[in-house]
């Protein structure tokens, strides 16, 4: 049964229109997002800013931003010491769930008991670079990167050896419930074991990819996978890279990312890896293959591949994964600093 609450928020911005517009419009799209509340659950949303925040009013962005419910805005008393740039709100809403309320950019500061971690969902389709720029990401931010993948391509490794079909949903099931994988960190590198043995060499051929993308669509293996992805992410800070972070694994995620490429870019990115490692490709094997992973990660019933609502896309045909590591990194740090 829906009871009335109240949904508390704030973050900074800068004292431009721009900035002011973006920062309330992301305050209450979050709150509504983490709290699972629309327009139509909402009493009304009391806004208030403090006194150095005077070049746009937060209530008029968010209504024209769409959201059409009582608004109440004021300015908040000039206070020795206290943060400066800051738009605060009160949602009153309906809600069965509870409360979640939401600190972010600079007001994380206020709220430390509740925002000492994040976590950043990476998303996007096979062979854009996703790992790369993952890793990239957690050593500029100092952070844990969690490589999804690895899991699914060890799980999809033990079918292949196996010589389990993975479309066969029964028999994967059968065959991985018994299975312990899991991710270890020795010195910043990470290492896949798989029954206590690490793979973490033998899961990056062709072969084991489009394993993993099969075994990814069985149920079972998505339920097995997602409580110990979510409880490393709890832990601490985190970088998680996969097909739906953002919209199923951590949907709650404050910074999400749908990077994304051509399927010619990302096939020569593949192809250039591969022949690096000595191994006997085409590029037009790989291109097939990137094409036909595409095709599965996005039509699979089981959580297919798919943008987040609020995940900022990066098209990366003409970047680096520097580039893209970079461009990552500056709007995290922009709004956790």
């Amino acid at each position: 049964m829906k009871k009335l609450v109240s949904i508390r928020g704030a973050i900074t911005a800068n004292n431009n229109v721009e900035s002011i517009t973006r920062a309330a419009v992301k305050l209450i799209d979050r709150i509504y997002f983490r709290n699972r509340i629309g327009d139509d659950d909402v009493v009304n949303i009391t806004v208030s800013t403090t006194a150095d925040i005077t070049a746009f009013y937060p209530v008029r962005a968010i209504r024209e931003a769409g959201h059409n419910v009582p608004l109440f805005s004021c300015i908040e008393p000039q206070i020795d010491g206290a943060l400066n740039g800051c738009i605060r709100v009160m949602v009153t809403a309906h809600s069965e769930k509870p409360v979640q309320n939401v600190y972010l950019n600079g007001a994380r500061y206020l709220r430390k008991d509740i925002c000492g971690s994040y976590a950043i969902a990476l998303d996007g389709p096979s062979g854009a670079g996703k790992s790369t720029v993952a890793k990239l990401v957690a050593q500029r931010l100092n952070i844990t990167y969690l490589d999804t993948g690895a899991l699914y391509r060890a799980l999809g490794l033990k079918c292949l050896d196996a010589a389990v079909a993975v479309s066969d949903a029964a028999a994967v099931e059968k065959l991985l419930k018994p299975v312990n994988v899991t991710i270890e960190y020795t010195d910043g590198a990470q290492s896949v074991l798989l029954d206590g043995v690490d793979v973490s060499g033998r899961i990056r051929t062709p072969e084991v990819s489009m394993a993993a993308s099969g075994v990814s669509a069985v149920p079972y293996v998505r339920s097995k996978l997602l409580g110990l992805q979510r409880k490393i992410a709890e832990k601490q800070s985190v970088i998680l890279d996969g097909r739906d972070i953002g919209t199923v694994v951590l949907p709650d995620a404050e910074f999400k990312f749908f990077l994304t490429a051509s399927s010619e870019i990302r096939a020569k990115r593949r192809y250039d890896e591969l022949t690096a490692k000595g191994e006997n490709v085409s590029y037009a094997a790989v291109l097939k293959d990137v094409v036909e992973r595409d095709r599965n990660d996005s039509t699979r019933a089981n959580a297919p591949l798919k943008k987040a609502y609020d995940a900022i896309e990066i098209v990366s045909d003409n970047m680096t994964a520097a580039d893209v590591a970079d461009a990552i990194a500056s709007r995290v740090t922009e709004d956790i600093e």
